[in-house]
């Protein structure tokens, strides 16, 4: 092979050889993959709760506070009913009446038979008038049989008082039901249920009432809660009441107890151990929040409630968490979407504080319907803003470099030396303030490699020149 040859050949080794460890850095830096650095962004109305709210929110109805079950009466049957589900009634009004024609028969056979014991009580004192006459009129060695003869009439006597005092009562209990045969509502209220002739009712609950009333004017919202949330409520705890038609209009309430006895199976399933397939059916559980008020509610009306932690005291203007704002210096920002879909580093000027939610007023630089991200470590300007979270890659080399920087907190770590390089918030400003200043010596990984990569060429080079 001549010089010439050698020469060419050395030449394309060496480009290939430095092309390949190009190829590597850039796959190093994430150039390689497909994930693409995007941030989630939630607009502001939304996260200061004038949208969807920022605590946990049950779903919940309004419901009475107080009902009236009404089973039937005996073995009486129902004649006729004079309401039906949904009708509204006032106290005093009549709801059904029983068939009261087998009562009056009853009635007048227990009178006929009430005559028979009242004839045999005056038969049983005639004869024990009688007896007594004979008595008083008999010789002494006699005396004796009719005494024991008046007796035995006087233990009769005294068994048909009984009865007639049995049946005595038992009529005037049959001429109360008599009376009884129109039931009327004892309270105002709504009829939820009817049962019909075969047992069931007819909203389709198995109710063994015949008829239940809901009281009106008082009433109490149900939610429920599932068994892995229990500890996000407690019986006496504030709750705030919306409306899902107008999330302005609010009402107060009080937990006043969770039913523990009647669970209710929602089929979801949850992993009960690190085996994956071992999973468990959880339970919804109902409780209950009563009302300060209840003006404007309505009887069955669907309404979500949350924790009362003062978000229903309406302020003005927008009151941003805390949490969301980055303050530098004198000057505080937040990062938002800038309208193009792309984050920028926004100024805004804070107002009043409220210590107790942990909330700053913003009085310019911000509108309630601006995007805003979280201020996450490593945030820059333009990165892509999303307004859908799935559309996050959390495998794209911003979330990566969090990850591969993040360290289990130890004893060691507490306190850096002070002499180590202080780590960077996401507003580029050093946790403590001092700044990490780079010395010229500093080399990089890139750097290294590359010329690593330069030092095979010049000995090619080298020895084609040879």
């Amino acid at each position: 092979m001549d010089k010439k040859k050698k020469i060419i050949i050395g030449v394309v080794i060496a480009v290939f050889a430095v092309a390949a460890v190009v190829l590597s850095i850039v796959l190093a830096k994430g150039g390689g993959k497909k994930a693409k650095d995007k941030v989630y962004v939630e607009k502001v109305k939304t996260i200061c709760g004038n949208d969807a709210g920022t605590t946990n929110r049950f779903s919940g109805v309004v419901e009475a506070q107080d009902s009236w079950k009404i089973k039937l009466d005996g073995d009486k049957k129902v004649k006729e009913v004079f309401v039906k589900v949904g009708d509204e009634v006032k106290e005093g009004d009549q709801l059904f009446s029983y068939d009261m024609d087998e009562t009056k028969s009853q009635i007048e056979q227990a009178n006929l038979e009430l005559e028979s014991i009242t004839n045999e009580i005056n038969d049983y004192n005639s004869q024990i008038a009688t007896l007594s006459a004979e008595r008083d009129a008999a010789p002494e060695e006699a005396k004796f049989d009719y005494t024991t003869q008046i007796q035995s009439v006087q233990n009769d006597l005294k068994q048909s008082e009984y009865n007639r005092k049995s049946k005595q009562l038992e009529i005037d209990k049959m001429k109360q039901s008599l009376g009884d045969a129109v039931v009327t509502s004892k309270m105002a209220g709504v009829v939820k249920t009817v049962n019909n002739s075969n047992g069931g009712s007819d909203d389709g609950s198995s109710d063994d009432a015949f008829m239940t009333i809901l009281a009106t004017g008082s009433y109490r919202v149900k939610c429920m809660i599932n068994e892995q949330n229990m500890s996000e409520i407690s019986e006496g705890e504030q709750m705030l009441i919306h409306s899902r038609v107008d999330e302005d209009q609010t009402w107060n309430g009080t937990i006043s107890g969770i039913d523990m006895e009647s669970p209710q199976s929602n089929g979801d399933q949850y992993t009960d151990s690190s085996d994956s397939s071992d999973t468990t059916t959880s339970s919804k559980y109902p409780f209950y929040i009563n009302l300060e008020n209840s003006d404007g509610m309505m009887l069955g009306q669907h309404v979500f409630a949350e924790a009362d932690l003062g978000q229903g005291q309406k302020k003005k203007g927008i009151w941003l968490m805390e949490s969301y704002i980055v303050k530098e210096k004198k000057e505080a920002y937040v990062w938002a979407d800038n309208g193009k879909g792309k984050l920028e580093k926004r100024k805004v000027e804070l107002g009043k504080y409220d210590e107790e939610l942990g909330e700053y007023k913003i009085k310019s630089g911000l509108k309630k319907d601006d995007y805003i991200a979280w201020p996450m470590d490593g945030l820059y300007e333009g990165v892509e803003a999303v307004k859908n979270e799935s559309e996050v890659d959390y495998d794209a080399p911003l979330y990566k470099d969090q990850q591969d920087s993040t360290e289990p907190y130890t004893e060691d770590s507490a306190e850096p030396a002070d002499d180590a390089v202080k780590p960077m918030s996401g507003t580029g400003q050093p946790v403590d303030g001092v700044e990490a200043e780079p010395t010229e010596e500093t080399t990089t990984e890139e750097d290294g490699a590359a010329q690593d990569a330069e030092q095979p060429v010049d000995e090619n080079e080298t020895s084609g020149e040879e």
